[in-house]
């Protein structure tokens, strides 16, 4: 059966909110080092978003695949990037990897439309 990432991306941003409404001041720590850690510097922010997107392979989240495919989309990576990402990826997380790896590239397809 095949995961709809464009829906699960949707949720993990709904989740977000729910959870800013509930504990507003953790939530705004959470957010306030994501987005220090994701601004431009030695790394562009399409590097650290390809990173999040491989840690998200190796940890096995679909909710982080899926934000983090949109996101990888939005910092205009390629399908060629995404994909030497998995590789490394799945040489660094083994089995389980090449199976999240698979579920990364359709979310990135879901929104690139590739």
């Amino acid at each position: 059966m095949s995961k709809d990432f464009r829906q699960i991306a949707s949720d993990v941003d709904a989740s977000l909110g729910l959870l800013a409404d509930a504990a507003p001041e953790a939530m705004a720590g959470f957010m306030a080092l994501g987005s220090a850690a994701h601004e431009a510097g030695a790394l562009s922010p399409m590097t650290k978003e390809l990173i999040a997107l491989g840690i998200a392979i190796a940890v096995h989240c679909d909710g982080c695949i899926g934000y983090h495919a949109k996101a990888v989309h939005e910092a205009g990576a390629s399908r060629a990037e995404v994909a030497e990402m998995i590789a490394v990826a799945i040489q660094m997380g083994g089995g389980p990897s090449v199976v999240y790896g698979g579920e990364a590239l359709k979310a990135f397809d879901a929104f690139s439309g590739g």
